[in-house]
Order: structure tokens, then sequence, then C-alpha cells
């Protein structure tokens, strides 16, 4: 919460309903990992700093939990998915990316944490081995944010028989709250969910480590909201995770010569100085044997298959950075696309996992390999071309592509506003249409009506060839979305004529004015609004084919089931297993859980949520 005078945040009273913070007094977990979490390294050194608490006391404060699902109860509101083709939404988040991609070097704060302390964590474990968890994408809609969280919270999951601790410490990979990042879209779509999955510690337990890198959306206020959240917030924890990192990017000392890396990349950009500064200190304590996880906003293996540049800032940070310590990346982690992939290669496993509640992105169009880094990058001294090929997916590419088939149905339903804006447009279109064509006045009025028909047809096949997002000169298939783009234009265009012709034949178009508009807005535009948006549902089915508007095609669904996320063992002796986590579907049905224990979830599934592992686990040495 804020203080209404001077907008600073404030630390939550445990009299407040729904909240589980305990005062300031009580709270002797959260002081004890301040003492350890917040301490300055020593003068001139870097040395890691401890970021495991003391275990909590099995004696507690009493703490009020919620005794319903009401806002008032639980101190947030449960948000729908995101519509991601309501127009206001298309509109605000193109101005903002906009601005983000203009301004953003204007509003770079990682600059500015060049004064923040700059510490190299040690996350304590236990008998030598570690626990860690690793989820992606998820402040979208409460059910499938709410399910991972949940399933992440539990003491325990059995997943194909095997018996599977919740992590000591969770990464949170980029993405944390949607459509843009503010401080009631973290509070509603992130934290608020969090904190009911696991509100307080399990007693007896050391107190689990949350870090978190951001992703693009998280840089769309400039980053604010996410240093206010996880670096350096006043209460130091969300829920029962303690937030210790002081930067938007942290290394963390784990066990068995094994290395965390979480890297901000700001939307694709450079990285900054400051940060390449910190992280030069930082390999200081890596050598020969030491393995790395490097965790990064986006799927730069990926993405390069399309944009060979996208590649290019991972590749200087291992060449640059890491390379000259003797230590080996053998794991590189990202999200951003909303699936779970795996290339495997002759040195590291490239992992996206994504699954963390936003909408599903397809696996069917997934290259099945692809050359790391790419050989046709301008990027000067890049390191050799490898070959990668994809092992495992999540769901896989028959379920991903019958998902695709889907959009006929989900789009309209998902996106009524959609269908109102095609529909609005599509009966403008109609009337410039029918009055052209039977206006038989003099040249100048004929004029006065085809001007404005003219503007609406070259606005229409523009807009449609915008939506698919031609590339820069630097992409791969420019060619490719300008003809898609202008011939979903025609279509429109088309459809338009069809519904024009099919107008001038009803006998509404014969009443006295203004009964015809009148009409054509309550009967044409309903209906041409439908066949509108099936119209766009076909052309991104088809587009999807050729690469094109691939995204849009499952934005447009807003798909919540097929979630993912990661598990992840290293042994005293080295050995890293992952376990990749598969929700085939998200829990809908909840209730709330008034009598629970401190540490119990405030809400729980009607229904058990089903789990299982997306693939074999994959063990590294």
């Amino acid at each position: 919460m804020t203080d209404e005078q001077t907008g600073r945040r404030v630390p939550r009273q445990a009299s407040e309903p729904g909240r589980s913070d305990p005062a300031p007094d009580t709270d002797l977990p959260r002081q004890a990992g301040r003492a350890t979490a917040r301490q300055d390294p020593p003068s001139g050194g870097s040395a890691p700093v401890d970021v495991a608490t003391t275990p909590v006391e099995t004696e507690q404060a009493p703490h009020r939990r919620p005794k319903s699902l009401d806002p008032l109860e639980l101190g947030y509101t449960r948000r729908a998915p995101v519509p991601w083709l309501a127009p206001w939404l298309l509109i605000t988040t193109g101005l903002r990316t906009v601005l983000a991609a203009l301004f953003g070097a204007y509003l770079d704060k990682r600059e500015l944490q060049g004064s923040l302390p700059h510490h190299v964590h040690r996350q304590n474990t236990v008998e030598g081995s570690l626990w860690l968890d690793y989820v992606a994408d998820l402040g979208d809609g409460f059910d499938a944010t709410y399910s991972i969280a949940y399933l992440l919270a539990q003491r325990e999951l059995t997943v194909d028989g095997q018996r599977l601790p919740r992590g000591q410490m969770l990464v949170m990979g980029g993405d944390q709250v949607y459509p843009t990042a503010s401080a009631a879209a973290y509070e509603d779509r992130c934290k608020g969910p969090y904190e009911s999955a696991l509100p307080h510690p399990t007693p007896g337990r050391e107190v689990p480590t949350l870090f978190a890198v951001p992703g693009n959306h998280d840089w769309y206020d400039g980053l604010t909201a996410f240093l206010r959240l996880f670096v350096r917030s006043r209460d130091d924890n969300i829920g029962g995770w303690r937030t210790p990192q002081t930067r938007s990017y942290f290394t963390v000392e784990l066990p068995a010569g094994w290395w965390l890396f979480g890297l901000d990349g700001q939307s694709g950009s450079y990285i900054d100085d400051p940060q390449l500064s910190y992280f030069t200190e930082a390999v200081r304590h890596l050598g020969p044997e030491s393995k790395v996880i490097l965790v990064v906003p986006e799927p730069g293996w990926v993405k390069a298959v399309d944009h060979p540049k996208a590649y290019d800032s991972i590749d200087y940070f291992i060449r640059k950075i890491i390379a000259p310590s003797g230590a080996q990346v053998r794991l590189l982690l990202s999200g951003d696309l909303h699936h779970y992939a795996r290339y495997t290669g002759p040195d590291r496993e490239l992992i996206t996992c994504g699954g963390g509640g936003a909408y599903l992105y397809p696996t069917h169009k997934l290259p099945a390999r692809i050359d790391v880094p790419p050989k046709d990058t301008t990027s000067r001294r890049s390191s050799p071309s490898r070959p990668y090929e994809l092992v495992g997916r999540f769901p896989d590419a028959a379920r991903s592509r019958r998902y695709g088939w889907g959009v006929f149905g989900r789009l309209p339903l998902r996106n009524p506003g959609f269908g109102t804006l095609l529909g609005t447009l599509h009966t403008l279109l109609m009337l410039a249409m029918a009055g052209a064509a039977t206006k038989t006045a003099t040249s100048t009025e004929q004029r006065l009506f085809s001007v404005p028909l003219v503007a609406i047809l070259i606005v229409t096949v523009l807009g449609a060839a915008f939506f698919a997002k031609p590339p820069s000169t630097g992409g791969k298939r420019h060619a490719r979305n300008w003809i898609l783009g202008i011939g979903h234009g025609l279509a429109h265009v088309a459809l338009a004529a069809a519904g024009t012709w099919a107008w001038l034949h009803l006998p509404m178009y014969e009443w006295p004015w203004p009964l015809p508009a009148a009409a054509a807005a309550v009967i044409y535009g309903p209906v041409i609004g439908l066949v509108a948006s099936e119209l766009v549902a076909g052309y991104l089915l088809v587009a999807s084919s050729f690469g094109v508007n691939v995204n849009e095609l499952f934005a447009a669904q807003g798909i919540e089931d097929s979630k993912s996320f990661l598990r992840m063992h290293i042994a005293a002796d080295g050995a890293l297993t992952i376990y990749p986590i598969a929700v085939d579907r998200i829990g809908r049905n909840w209730a709330a859980e008034p009598d629970g224990p401190p540490d119990a979830p405030w809400i729980a599934p009607r229904d058990p949520l089903a789990v299982r592992l997306a693939e074999p686990p994959i063990a590294i040495r």
C-alpha cells in the first residue's frame, strides 16, 4: 500500500484484512533476513553474502487470513486474462512500445543502479544440495497465474511417482506483469497471487528466497515498479519468499561449483556498463571448475533464426565476461515465449520455459535445428556456430496445431471489443460504398462521397498490412509480411463490397432517413462484426503457416491451459537434474481457506491440480 500524501510504500499491518505481514516488532525472521542479505560487502571486495535466513520459529504471532475471495478480504483484485485484441489495449500497448523504443535510452534506470549495493549472493544449502524453481511470464489472469503459484508454494509435489520438494530458491525469469507495468498491476497480477499461495514461510524451515529479472513488459514504465517490488523493497519479501536482490540483475553462488547469473537485457538493448562492471567483478570468484546457469529475458537463440542480432548480447556476455574465467555456461534459461522448449547441443542446454500464466505460445512452428550463434550475424568476433537440436517441447506439436484451429471459436469469444471495432469499421465502409454506388447528384457531390470512401479503403488496407507487422530491413520475411498483410486488407474490402451488395437488396435501405443508418448500426454491425472476426481468424491461421502473426494467432485465443515451470536439483556431487513440470489444465474453481496455518495458501483449488513431466528429467554435469 502507499501513503496517500507522499505516495511512498508503507509496511502492511497484520490487523488489516488479508494482509499477512506481522508488525515490525514481531517480525523476527524478516529482521534476520535483512541482517544477512542487506549488509554491504567488505570495502574493496565483493565476497558472497548469504541470502538464506534463519528458520521460522514454530510459534508465530497470529495472522489474519481472508474469509472469502472478496477483494477487500484478499487485499487485491483477481484479474481476468488480458484481452490482447481489445482496441484500447492495442492502442495503449502500441504507444507504450513506441515510447519505450524512442525514449528507452533516456529512461534506462540501469545506469542509476550503479550506486546501489553490488552483492554477490550465496544461497545456503541443505547437506550440500539445493532445490531451485524457475518460472517466467506469470503476471496475467488469476486462474493461470495462481495455479502455478499454488504449485510452486506446495511443500512437495509428487510428479510421475517422484517426490520433489519446494525450491529453497525461486527465480522469476521476466514479464512478471501484463500488459504494462504499474504498481496496481503488480499487486493484482503478481504479488497478490504469490502472497496468497505462500503467505508465510513454513515453521521450522529456512525462508525461501526469490530473485527476478525484468522482461520487456516490466520495462514499459522504465523499470520503476519492478525496482520498487523486487529491489530494496521496504518489506523485503513477497509473501513467504524473501527478496534479497539489490539490482535488476544478480549473481548467486550455488552449491558444488554452480553459479546463477541473471541478466537485465532492457528489452533487447545493450548490456549497460554498470552491469558489465558488476559481472566482471562477480566472475572473479569463478574458475575452470565452475558451471554457470545463465538466466536471460528472451530466448535469443530462437529469435535469431529470423533476426540474427537477437543473440549478440548473450554471445558477447558469455565470450567477454564468463569465458575468460574458464567457467562453462552449461544451461541457458529464458521465458518470453509462453511454452516449454529445449534445444540441446555439444556444450549446453537451451531452455525456454515461459509457462507461468500468460497465454500459450505455439510450439509447432519451432525450428527443429538452429545454429548458435547464427552463422549470418554481423557481430564482430562472434563465437563459432554450433548446431542445436530441438529435443523437447510442451505442448507437443500436434496439440499446438490443434490449438491453432481453435481460433475460429475463441477469437470472437475472448475479444468482443475487437469484434465491435470490426463491426463499426465495416458498417462505416458499407455506408460509404452504398452512398457512392447509388448517388446520382452532381459530380461535386459525388466526390464528397467518393473521397471518404477512398480514405476508408486506404486505411483498411494499410491497417491490415501493418497488423502483419512488417519487420525491419534486417528481418528475413519482409516481403511475406507485406504480401499477406495487403492480401488481408483486400479480403476485408471484398467482404465490405459483398456486404454492401446484400444491404442494397434489403428493404431497410429504402426506409426514410435516418432509419437506414440506425438499422445498419443495430442489425448490420453485429452481423458483419462476427463475420469479419472469422475472416481475421482465417487470416491468422493462414498467415501463421508462413511464420507471420504467429503470436497474434495464439494471443487472440488467450489459451490458459498447458502451463509449465522448472524444478531443479543440484546434488552435493555437482549433478544438476531438471524436472520440467507440465500442467495440462489450470484451476478455475477456488475456495478461501480461512482456518489454515500461517504458511498454508489463502486460496485452494476445489479440484486437485494434476502435474506431470513435460519430458524425462534432464541431467547435466
